[in-house]
């Protein structure tokens, strides 16, 4: 039961620091302005970003849950995971905490909605603002590709509830969007602030995330590649 509640709350945790990292933060407020800058009703507001926050929610979700089934529905590659996925770990999680401490930069080509069909998405109201999340989701940075990738898909791999964890990182993905769209909807005007407060928080929460990765990793590379302990 402990092993349960450690790979939920890991991957909850993934979604939390995936969404307030710098670069889908930003896509995230900027996105959720422009829709309650195009809606005049707050309630509609509220809805439109909470639609937005679910289409990222699932986005996320979907992608991991067709990775996790694809992989492991061929027999060679599940067999292969299962021998030699906790060698794997150690390393995986080692070049994931560096790049969260941005010891090395990597530069991931972005997916691009161009303006046009990103005012389409705008003007057609909820349905839209659900398919605009859905997309930005898919826009990967260095930081939130890591930690989906390096991180999460591992965890699953590893664990024997792995096809739903991706569901609990899409949870953990949304809730500091829904919680902007909330204050934007209330006409809380101090976003700015609060906005500059959540990025210094990140900073911090991203250097412990990476050195506790880097300890993880080289801790499983020790047991199962160096065999020290």
């Amino acid at each position: 039961m402990d092993g349960i509640w450690f790979a939920f709350l890991s991957a909850l945790w993934l979604g939390i620091m995936t969404s307030i990292s710098p670069c889908p933060l930003a896509t995230n407020v900027a996105a959720i302005s422009f829709l309650a800058k195009k809606i005049t009703h707050p309630f509609f507001v509220l809805l439109s970003g909470i639609a937005y926050t679910a289409g990222r929610m699932i986005s996320y979700a979907a992608l991991g849950f067709i990775l996790i089934n694809s992989i492991l529905s061929i027999p060679q590659v599940a067999q292969f995971l299962q021998k030699y996925m906790a060698q794997a770990l150690g390393p995986i999680l080692i070049v994931t905490g560096i790049i969260l401490l941005e010891v090395i930069k990597i530069n991931l080509p972005g997916l691009v909605l161009s303006q046009k069909h990103h005012n389409k998405l705008v003007e057609a109201g909820v349905p839209g603002a659900f398919l605009l999340g859905a997309v930005f989701a898919l826009a990967f940075c260095p930081v939130s590709a890591a930690l989906f990738f390096g991180s999460l898909i591992p965890l699953a791999f590893k664990s024997k509830f792995g096809v739903t964890l991706p569901f609990i990182y899409g949870i953990g993905t949304g809730l500091p969007v829904l919680a902007f769209a909330v204050a934007i909807a209330a006409g809380i005007t101090s976003l700015s602030h609060w906005f500059h407060k959540l990025t210094k928080l990140e900073y911090y929460m991203r250097i412990v995330t990476g050195v506790t990765f880097v300890l993880v990793g080289a801790y499983y590379t020790g047991i199962y590649i160096l065999k020290l302990f």
